[in-house]
């Protein structure tokens, strides 16, 4: 007891109000988002050559969420859901129009705006929600930048090394492998070549590659430098608890990294996914783009089929791909490593909430599809770790299905942004023309990873965008839902599909035309997607 008032007296003698005091039991916040990362973590069930020893370590100190599912498995969609706490049937916003268009969600409260409306200081750099708004944070550094590309003076290319026709999708999705030095790489027109970095908000900006150790940092780099700054400049004068994010790019496209990231995977020893050939035969998925006129949809079959072309063959095409994606991840984790760093070293480790979560998964080639926006287990399963002082245990597991529309609820419930967060599930609304929170807190499982029961949808609800064609209509959009055995798609041509992960992980057959037990099972499946969805009636629910 002398100990703390002793404390005090020090603060009141150096001019410190005890307020200050009061506002730093809050607890801190340190969100880290990664774009388009499946379960290519160390001793996740992904990849097993993964080297992921930072994200790992995070996991090690706090709880995972091994059975963690997107809303939506587009990066626009995605976060708007994960930052607004809305599903996007509820919203309408299933794709990348910019979120803050949309009627629903620019009527609710983000996060970002929660948490300053409560007092915090709300920093941000790189890519959280796919539109960003300035307004909503107390500052916000650097937009997205998915560069370093190759630049011939008038356009972004794709990589030199990337041979037609998989470089033909262009600069983003058609472009892999290391920096190289481009001096004297010329473009095929002839134009000269060099590394580049930026966006249209703020323009384009020269990259300087000579080697790995004599060049310019990656924009992750930049973002990882500011949010390791930012913690030890808020450790050094914590006048107010904190809300800060930062967002990675990769390992979304184009998949470029230093040189010494490939090196830790030589390509003769790559691994491919576990793949079953043909696993696509008894999917609906194309027959629904068929009826749709969204590109991605089909997008991922087309990847699939040009990076096999591009190589000579399907599995030249996917080593070449799962190289660069493992030599992303790698980079991504030492990017990580250093946030991390930053805070542990400073005493706010004792008082800060971390989270690192992806938007959604990616395919490696499995059911000869490389991209995201499926339904699938690939394309919605994400990895999401937790870590509450004085709350977790370290290396807990949870089995539990949860989906990224809790983050926003549990957050709000830790820090105690609502006093009634579970009873009064509209208090993030700006008026009536906004929507409540759909998510549940995950305290709960925070507490007691293996509690069964925690208040929480017992399954994963995925949106997938049918397209303009649809009008946005809610009763028009794919869906799926995931619980702790099983997986039941619905697509808007009334076709269905349903997976057994007890005898199938891989989701390698379809057993929704099966008689018996899984007729009941997809009946029951139907059901839960119906009362998740509510009062939206699918194609499908009438049988």
């Amino acid at each position: 007891m002398l100990k703390y008032i002793g404390l005090t007296i020090f603060f009141c003698c150096i001019g410190l109000p005890t307020s200050v005091l009061a506002q730093q039991e809050k607890p801190n916040v340190l969100i880290i988002m990664i774009d388009d990362l499946n379960d290519c973590i160390t001793h996740w069930g992904g990849h097993r050559q993964s080297l992921t020893p930072n994200m790992t370590r995070l996991a090690e100190s706090g709880v995972s969420f091994k059975r963690a599912y997107t809303n939506a498995p587009m990066c626009g969609p995605s976060r708007a859901s994960l930052f607004t706490g809305i599903y996007p049937h509820h919203s309408r916003n299933y794709y990348q129009a910019p979120w803050f268009k949309n009627e629903v969600l620019r009527n609710s409260r983000t996060m970002m705006e929660q948490f300053k409306a409560a007092g915090y200081q709300v920093l941000g750099s790189g890519k959280i929600m796919h539109h960003n708004r300035n307004s909503m944070w107390s500052h916000f550094e650097n937009p997205a930048d998915y560069s370093p590309t190759p630049f011939d003076g008038q356009d972004r290319i794709p990589h030199p090394d990337v041979p037609a026709p998989f470089a033909d999708i262009g600069w983003v999705d058609g472009s892999l492998g290391p920096f190289i030095n481009l001096e004297g790489r010329k473009s095929k027109d002839g134009k000269p070549l060099h590394w580049t970095t930026g966006n249209p908000q703020i323009g384009y900006r020269p990259m300087r590659y000579v080697n790995d150790e004599d060049r310019d940092p990656t924009p992750d780099e930049v973002n990882a430098k500011w949010a390791a700054d930012q913690l030890h400049a808020l450790a050094r004068n914590p006048t107010q608890p904190f809300f800060l994010a930062v967002g990675f790019l990769r390992p979304h496209t184009p998949l470029v990294a230093p040189q010494q990231y490939f090196d830790r995977f030589p390509l003769e020893d790559i691994e491919l996914a576990v793949i079953q050939s043909n696993d696509d035969e008894d999917t609906h998925l194309r027959f629904a783009y068929q009826d749709g006129d969204v590109h991605a949809l089909r997008f991922g079959k087309e990847m699939f089929e040009a990076i096999a072309k591009a190589y000579g063959s399907t599995e030249a095409g996917l080593k070449k791909w799962t190289q660069a994606y493992l030599a992303c991840v790698a980079a991504v984790d030492d990017n990580v490593g250093q946030v991390l760093d930053a805070l542990e070293e400073s005493p706010l480790h004792n008082n800060t909430i971390v989270v690192l979560a992806s938007d959604h998964g990616f395919h490696m080639g499995e059911k000869d599809y490389l991209y995201k926006n499926s339904l699938w287990e690939e394309s919605t399963r994400i990895p999401l770790m937790i870590r509450v002082p004085g709350l977790t245990k370290p290396g807990s597991e949870v089995e539990r299905v949860v989906s990224l529309i809790d983050v926003y609820p549990t957050l709000a419930d830790l820090c105690g942004l609502s006093k009634e967060t579970e009873s009064d599930r509209a208090f993030t609304m700006k008026n009536t023309q906004g929507h409540p929170l759909d998510g549940y807190s995950l305290r709960p499982l925070l507490k007691n990873p293996k509690k069964k029961s925690w208040g929480g949808s017992r399954a994963a609800l995925t949106t997938v965008y049918a397209g303009q064609k649809h009008q946005s209509l809610p009763t028009e959009q794919h869906y799926a839902i995931r619980t702790q055995h099983f997986r039941y798609i619905l697509y808007n041509t009334g076709q269905e599909e349903l997976y057994d992960h007890r005898n199938d992980p891989y989701e390698w057959q379809n057993v929704a035309d099966q008689k018996g037990k899984y007729r009941r099972k997809k009946s029951k499946m139907r059901k839960l997607l119906k009362d998740l969805v509510a009062p939206v009636q699918l194609k499908g629910f009438e049988q």
